[in-house]
């Protein structure tokens, strides 16, 4: 007789490790090779001059390690947020922080063009095996294509816990198999929530009553179209998958032309896997589909425009470099950009121990003091080759910090135990993924920004996250959690290896 097991408790996950590097006294490699080198110059001092000028060399030495070893909450050391002070005052002197754009703006070219890291971007337009437009966005910067997909989720109310576990599943299997697509560099999923302007019920409505009906219906679904818009709300999904334009390291770039055939075979395997995670009626976004969402982004009183515009059967026609904002302007903790005003928020720490899967459920629902809320999961996909290097090394580091000193604290025990099972499970064929989040909301009226702020910090909370506003940087932020498929590892001038390292 075979033995049936059943799980009585529910499904947890959890075990998320911050890449680390070995070293001494809270440092990284890198930190603890400038140790090393401090203390070699300062005993070359002491060789070749006097004690005097050693002490001085030491004492240069204690501030500058202390400095990075001070850390807050988020593990910001005092060097990386002087140097973002710092970047920050440099681009407000030279004016970078406001653009201004049209006929009559600051740019050259005379056009509505998107600001910042997605000024440079491309769009073009393809078709896919199955005969479904797709847009094709190329970062000339950092030489990569990313594809849009829009997905309808189709939620958890009313669903078995069963269900919701193979959906879950299904997701880190396709969150896997990116890993050993060709060319696949990052991969992020957008959820959108935005008030209702109540055309699309308005049209359903006029369109399917019937002018026979009794006046007391009609006058009942008259008000139930004036009303209920009031306090709905409308969900949407974007998944943007980032190819290289390269095929291999050092390998020519492709053209768009040649990359839009290539991706015409593969789309349809892709969007397949998305509607097994419940993810729904997957299909890639159209140039239209994806200068309307962008449009929108930047100045949210043209959702009603659009959405009147496609109620009367006309298609509101957009290219690429029109659907900028007029004007924005970046301030050191928010983003004010057309109509609306926004700010962005940084995951530093995943949630610790383990969790749900319903653990982000509030944080992605709409909120009454938000009036858009936009949260976007970051992946990069690591291939197999490099997956097994990378937990060796994180299992490496953990003992490091472990056996370095007498008593260690059970953090560090946690951490061994931690990166013991990942490499584990690496070993047993898992894939391996870099994860971030940024959270932006978005209130039409600058005097909300306040409970704007408090909302998503309880939110987070809600949540077991912690966030961090993106000071200095709203504008990059704001534009990475756009479905654009931007990489921001790629456009840091310090590599964040390097400084994950010191």
């Amino acid at each position: 007789m075979a033995a049936v097991e059943t799980r009585t408790g529910p499904r947890t996950y959890g075990n998320w490790q911050r890449p680390a590097s070995p070293g001494i006294l809270g440092l990284g490699s890198v930190g603890t090779g400038l140790l090393l080198a401090g203390l070699i110059i300062v005993v070359i001092t002491v060789m070749v001059s006097d004690l005097l000028h050693a002490l001085g060399v030491a004492a240069l030495l204690g501030v500058l390690m202390l400095a990075v070893l001070t850390k807050d909450a988020h593990g910001k050391s005092l060097v990386s947020r002087s140097g973002a002070r710092i970047a920050w005052w440099s681009a407000r002197s030279r004016g970078l922080t406001i653009y201004r754009s049209g006929p009559l703006g600051r740019t050259l070219w005379g056009t509505y063009q998107l600001p910042g890291l997605a000024a440079p971007t491309r769009l073009s337009e393809h078709m896919d095996s199955y005969g479904r437009k797709f847009a094709l966005l190329y970062t000339p910067a950092t030489g990569s294509y990313s594809v849009v997909i829009g997905a309808e989720p189709d939620g958890a109310a009313l669903v078995d816990q069963e269900q919701i576990d193979i959906w879950v599943a299904d997701w880190g299997h396709w969150l896997a198999n990116l890993g050993d697509e060709p060319g696949i560099e990052a991969a992020s999923v957008t959820i959108e929530t935005a008030p209702d302007s109540g055309t699309r019920l308005r049209r359903e409505v006029s369109t399917n009553v019937d002018s026979e009906a009794p006046a007391f219906a009609r006058e009942m679904l008259r008000e139930v179209v004036d009303r209920y818009p009031a306090g709905s709300s409308t969900v949407r999904a974007f998944v943007a998958v980032t190819f290289s334009a390269a095929p291999r390291s050092g390998g020519r770039k492709r053209k768009a032309e040649e990359m839009g055939r290539e991706l015409a075979a593969r789309l349809p395997g892709l969007t397949a896997g998305l509607q097994a995670t419940g993810a729904g009626a997957a299909h890639p976004l159209s140039a239209q589909e994806l200068c309307e969402v962008i449009r929108i982004a930047y100045d949210p009183a043209a959702a009603v425009l659009i959405d009147e515009a496609h109620a009367a059967g006309e298609v509101p026609e957009l290219s690429w470099p029109d659907v900028g904002p007029t004007a924005t302007q970046a301030s050191w903790d928010g983003y004010r950009h057309d109509s609306a005003y926004s700010c962005t928020w940084a995951m530093t720490q995943a949630p610790r121990g383990n969790v749900q899967s319903g653990i982000l459920a509030r944080l992605l629902a709409p909120h009454r003091d938000i009036d858009r809320k936009r949260v976007t999961l970051l992946y990069r996909p690591i291939d197999a080759a490099r997956a097994a290097a990378i937990v060796e090394a994180d299992l490496r580091a953990a003992e490091f910090r472990m056996t370095s000193t007498d008593k260690p604290a059970a953090r560090d025990s946690l951490a061994v135990r931690a990166a013991a099972a990942t490499a584990q499970e690496e070993a047993s064929g898992a894939g391996l993924t870099q994860f971030g989040m940024l959270v932006t909301a978005t209130v039409a009226d600058r005097d909300r920004e306040a409970d704007a702020r408090a909302a998503i910090d309880n939110l987070a909370a809600t949540a077991r996250l912690r966030l961090r506003p993106v000071y200095g940087s709203q504008d990059s932020a704001f534009a990475a959690a756009l479905p654009l498929g931007l990489v921001l590892p790629k456009h840091i001038k310090v590599p964040a290896e390097l400084r994950d390292k010191l």
